[in-house]
């Protein structure tokens, strides 16, 4: 080889190195971009490709990420193509591609060459640490959300308790002068009737305390060894006439071999009436509602689903806030999810919600299986 055509070679090869820093130098900064969305950032990769291989004039890319696909203009498939893997997490999410749409002499791995090869794969791990650190950012987002959520509702918590006992004592009164007031010999009947609205009030007002220190967890379950499809059974007894009368179906999955938790019955079956209820306001009509209880992962797991109008995520965030309602006036306290979460919460338990709207809604409430000795019995 004479030193003009060592000249040319190397000059070549040079001019070929520039094309493949400059790609990946390209990819470093729209990566670095602030406020760019993934779908762009991989549209604008895949036109940086085709002018770093060694004919980009017949060149064409395709990268494919979950099965949506980012070309450039003209690609089509062809036999003359490279292609490296996107792997995030020790998982194949997709793949990148480089075709010529025509045939040239094979050179080290077809008509690529091996740098070529290391280029291909730098930009599939290039795509893949970005995707890594959009799934970073994107939970550590959500877990900022949950935390603030869970400091609303327990600040919510501390306020409901101290509202509940401040109006525990003059709601008491009133109550008991009502109850006397009914007594007095005397009392017109008109008089009467008032005073037992009064009663049916006060009566609904404790209530609605009692539910709110439930929810702020003020008042300790009276735990004993039960199991969840009993107390499932006896709860849903009163629900089989409603649903058959509305034309809800109500269906039935329970797990054979579940064992026992350490929890309150009545609140399990309150956590249940509630979820239900729920459910068949919800569904409105003719549809489904599906109740399922498993055991796994150590833990016995209650599902409610219904095939209802479902929510959005705007409303999800907001349902187990206090007094928090989509219903009319009259016709819901707003405090039925909320008590579900204190019960679940105070039993060490868990709640997931899904929904969609128009397609229902889905409850999974996980309880811990404890050990007999734990169980907490009062008198």
């Amino acid at each position: 080889m004479t030193d003009g055509q060592l000249s040319h070679a190397t000059k070549a090869a040079l001019s070929e190195r520039v094309k493949e820093l400059t790609c990946l130098y390209g990819i470093a900064q729209i990566a670095g971009e602030p406020d760019i969305s993934l779908e762009e950032v991989l549209q604008r990769i895949v036109e940086l490709l085709p002018p770093a291989w060694q004919y980009p004039d017949i060149a064409v890319a395709r990268i494919t990420l979950d099965g949506i696909a980012y070309l450039t203009p003209g690609f089509r498939d062809c036999n003359v193509t490279q292609t490296a893997e996107i792997i995030v997490d020790g998982a194949s999410r997709g793949v990148v591609e480089v075709v010529y749409i025509e045939e040239r002499p094979d050179l080290d791995e077809g008509p690529f060459l091996k740098e070529e090869r290391s280029l291909i794969n730098a930009v599939a791990g290039q795509i893949a640490l970005v995707i890594e650190r959009r799934q970073a950012e994107e939970d550590k987002l959500k877990l900022y959300a949950q935390l603030r959520h869970a400091d609303r509702l327990a600040t919510i918590g501390m306020l409901a308790a101290g509202v509940a006992h401040e109006l525990n004592e003059p709601l008491g009164n009133i109550l008991g002068f009502a109850q006397l007031a009914k007594k007095c010999p005397g009392v017109p009947v008109s008089a009467k009737e008032d005073i037992e609205k009064i009663e049916v009030a006060s009566l609904q007002a404790r209530d609605i305390i009692q539910k709110l220190l439930v929810f702020s967890r003020q008042r300790q379950p009276k735990k004993i060894r039960v199991n969840l499809n009993q107390i499932l059974q006896d709860s849903l007894f009163f629900f089989e006439a409603r649903c058959a009368k509305e034309g809800v179906e109500l269906i039935r999955i329970l797990s054979s071999d579940l064992p026992e938790i350490t929890a309150d019955p009545a609140q399990l079956s309150q956590v249940i009436v509630n979820l239900v209820v729920n459910a068949l306001q919800s569904v409105c009509g003719t549809g489904r509602i599906r109740i399922e209880t498993r055991f796994c992962d150590n833990s016995v797991q209650l599902i409610v689903a219904d095939t209802g109008v479902g929510m959005s995520e705007k409303l999800l965030e907001q349902i187990f806030i206090p007094f928090f309602t989509t219903k009319d006036v009259g016709q819901g306290t707003g405090l039925g999810l909320p008590v579900v979460h204190g019960i679940v919460t105070a039993h060490g338990g868990s709640i997931d919600v899904k929904s969609k709207v128009g397609h229902g809604t889905r409850f999974e409430i996980r309880f811990p299986i404890n050990k007999p000795q734990d169980t907490e019995e009062s008198d």
